[in-house]
């Protein structure tokens, strides 16, 4: 792969967020993104690094844009930057993780049983999934993080919710799929399966329906990303993905 493909998928992650966000406030080196609607959660409140910044000045920085907030988390695109920013970032209490950019490379198949779902099919089991990630929080917490999920059709030209349902109709596992036609850039984001349905199949037909149709979009570079240290990634590997870069975040309560 390329820099300039690369490059491709930076911009779309920064173009994304921008899109997405009720509002944006431009920072040297990077943006911050807002939204009240969802103040629990994380990814819609933080700051997004896309360019050369400060490393020593991005923690005041960072509790500039971001001070009203119960939390702190700064998302670096850049691999290099991301290294440079950790020490300062750790010094000032923040925890630190990496994810890998895994483009598809494998072969894409004909779209199994999965299909587009609403917002609406979708609530009860995203609910019950994120009470399970997170037993210990409040209602609110949860309803931000399943609710958020709408925000997301701002981010991208083309935004489908996609799920595979089980006999009795209940949806198993989703992913959403966000599409750039102009570009040719797909990603496919959150693909999770309900856990008593694990091991049938549905998180595959989900990620080849999602795979299918970025290739009729038009779409060269279908890429996701994965927790550098969780398993999934290797999953992911075995259906055709190949990590080909970094990014960097950064949390703190």
């Amino acid at each position: 792969m390329t820099s300039s493909e690369r490059q491709r998928i930076n911009a779309f992650l920064s173009a994304f967020a921008r899109r997405q966000a009720a509002r944006v406030v431009d920072l040297p080196g990077g943006f911050a993104v807002h939204d009240d609607a969802f103040a629990h959660s994380r990814m819609d409140n933080q700051v997004f690094i896309d360019a050369a910044v400060d490393a020593e000045a991005l923690p005041a920085l960072a509790e500039e844009v971001l001070g009203r907030l119960a939390h702190r988390r700064i998302s670096v695109l850049d691999d290099a930057t991301g290294t440079a920013c950790a020490e300062p970032l750790i010094r000032a209490g923040y925890t630190h993780s990496t994810y890998l950019v895994m483009l598809h490379t494998g072969p894409v198949h004909v779209g199994g049983a999965a299909a587009e779902v609403d917002l609406d099919a979708l609530r009860a089991p995203l609910t019950r999934r994120w009470r399970g990630f997170l037993p210990d929080v409040d209602d609110e917490v949860v309803r931000h993080l399943v609710e958020r999920r709408a925000a997301r059709r701002r981010g991208a030209d083309v935004v489908r919710f996609l799920g595979s349902r089980t006999e009795e109709g209940e949806v198993a596992s989703w992913a959403d799929l966000y599409v750039d036609p102009a570009t040719g850039t797909a990603q496919i984001e959150d693909l999770v399966t309900v856990e008593a349905h694990l091991g049938r199949g549905h998180a595959d037909a989900v990620l080849s329906a999602a795979l299918r149709s970025a290739v009729d979009e038009g779409c060269g570079i279908r890429f996701l990303t994965a927790d550098a240290t969780d398993w999934p990634r290797h999953w992911y590997e075995r259906r055709g993905f190949t990590a080909i870069g970094v990014t960097h975040g950064f949390e703190r309560d």
